[in-house]
């Protein structure tokens, strides 16, 4: 069962206040345009108020009646599902786009297990406009880029610009930058705590900390949004 989609009462009363409309006028909207013929104004009240929360159809059907994207509803995405509807696309959207049957996207939505090709995968994050961050995690790459990038930093990082670039359908000129900078990081941290004296034990603490959090490392490289 799909968990509740991220609402956003705040946004959802601010939009109909700039559109100028009553509570009544938006369950209106709803009812004849949507086909939503069981909304009343209360639950637009209800709505915006934070004590319910509208369904995913509902959630459209409001953003329609406001004249907004759905994404103006919503708070920060984290899942498929709620990217996809959050970009205003169907299931069936999706799934003809990425060449899979609806019953097994909707199944890889219900799950939360993506379970498409690379290139199900390249077209999956194009439709959604997905930022990398949120497509890595979306099509379960987080652990093969860790161990991609911790074998960047610690051997030649250059030798897996392009298996990354291709993990996360990135450009390798976007990925030169952040790759080089952590390669000197991490080796500057190693050499720098051998010649404190430290020792090999000290040397390995230090780089496995480093390496515990490589991609929030590789993340915070790139600008938010």
């Amino acid at each position: 069962m799909n968990s509740p989609l991220p609402f956003n009462a705040r946004a959802a009363r601010t939009l109909r206040g700039k559109v100028g409309m009553a509570p009544g006028h938006v369950a209106y909207g709803m009812r004849a345009s949507y086909g939503m013929t069981h909304i009343t104004p209360d639950h637009i009240t209800a709505w915006e108020r934070g004590v319910a929360l509208p369904t995913a159809t509902e959630l459209t059907a409001l953003a329609g009646a406001l004249w907004c994207s759905p994404s103006d509803l919503m708070g920060a995405p984290r899942t498929l599902r709620e990217h996809r509807i959050a970009s205003g696309f169907a299931a069936e959207d999706v799934a003809r786009v990425t060449s899979l049957r609806l019953h097994d996207y909707l199944r890889m939505e219900e799950t939360g297990q993506w379970a498409g090709d690379r290139r199900q995968s390249a077209k999956l994050g194009a439709l959604l406009k997905l930022p990398p961050r949120d497509f890595v995690a979306i099509t379960g790459g987080e652990a093969e880029l860790t161990r991609l990038l911790a074998e960047a930093v610690s051997t030649r990082w250059q030798a897996h610009i392009r298996d990354i670039a291709r993990l996360l359908s990135m450009e390798r000129r976007d990925l030169q930058d952040p790759l080089r900078t952590m390669h000197t990081e991490y080796q500057s941290l190693m050499a720098a705590t051998l010649s404190r004296g430290g020792g090999a034990n000290a040397s390995g603490e230090q780089g496995r900390r480093y390496l515990d959090d490589i991609v929030d490392h590789f993340w915070s490289h790139f600008p938010e949004g």
